[in-house]
């Protein structure tokens, strides 16, 4: 198959092409933002026309979450506007689209159990709105769509504008303070960019229904017991406090609960998604960190 990948260099459009390299499941064209500038819909809508393929992968989003807060106009742009455009191509090209969205579209619900598709959206903050809103363009643009919501990512390649993901930054912070202070009343999926790529080129293999999916990792957990778990894998004895999320005020509110059940998604693929735990570990191995912190540490 013939794809467009967009976003082709953060961390999850990093790791779709690592993937796709061991398993030749796509032909990809990455088109980054030195290609083709997303926010001049002419351009996109030309660019593309003119492109031949079988699927468009939409990995770019405006994700800075607090920024959002005060840039409501270009969130709606890129998360909404564009990917309806998006989907409209794909539409009139016969081709599947394949666009990212995130947990963040839930978190006002009451529910406290894994969340699945049929659970209704419940954004907190600007930017979970206008990808909510990006979700419903892209299903009523082009009826092949593929909606594949993550969370709480990390990756080799790192959060692009985020200054290194969550699992960077403790290992950081944890080196420089010899102490952690780390939220405890948000409770989330944490999943490997590595991961969701495999199960991406799954279900283009597969020929997956079009739909939303919740692509996760299994499990669930608190901040400060995802960054308990990172400190452990490190072999860091680095106390890890528990506090309320009150202590670290945002400008965008965060869920309060907001993993995913994953099971419409495995029984796709046709097989169990990995653990949060497990895909951790092939993270901290894949980039070193174990033996480089314990050296750092001594």
């Amino acid at each position: 198959m013939k794809a467009i990948l967009l976003g082709p260099n953060g961390q999850l459009g990093t790791d779709i092409r690592s993937a796709n390299d061991s398993r030749q499941v796509l032909n990809i064209t990455p088109m980054g933002r030195d290609q083709l500038e997303l926010t001049d819909f002419e351009a996109v809508k030309t660019k593309l026309s003119n492109m031949q393929f079988d699927v468009l992968i939409n990995g770019s989003s405006y994700h800075k979450t607090d920024e959002v807060e005060d840039n409501a106009q270009q969130a709606i742009t890129i998360n909404a506007h564009l990917v309806q455009l998006l989907a409209q191509i794909c539409a009139e090209k016969g081709a599947r689209f394949v666009h990212i969205s995130t947990d963040y579209v839930f978190g006002g619900q009451e529910a406290r159990q894994p969340l699945d598709e049929n659970m209704g959206v419940a954004p907190l903050n600007v930017y979970g709105a206008s990808k909510v809103l990006g979700e419903s363009l892209a299903r009523v643009a082009h009826d092949d769509t593929l909606i594949l919501r993550v969370a709480s990512l990390f990756g080799v390649a790192g959060a692009s504008g985020k200054g290194g993901n969550f699992v960077e930054t403790m290992l950081r912070l944890a080196k420089e303070r010899g102490a952690l202070r780390v939220v405890n009343d948000q409770i989330m999926s944490p999943t490997s960019t590595a991961d969701i790529a495999d199960a991406l080129l799954d279900m283009l293999e597969k020929s997956a229904p079009a739909g939303t999916y919740h692509v996760v990792n299994r499990g669930e957990i608190s901040w400060h017991g995802f960054a308990s778990e990172i400190v452990k894998q490190a072999g860091l004895e680095v106390p890890v406090d528990p506090v309320p999320s009150t202590e670290f005020p945002t400008r965008a509110m965060r869920p309060p609960y907001s993993a995913l059940d994953n099971r419409k998604l495995e029984g796709a693929i046709g097989r169990p998604m990995p653990t949060w735990q497990d895909a951790l570990a092939r993270f901290m191995r894949a980039k070193g960190h174990t033996q480089r912190v314990l050296e750092a540490a001594d």
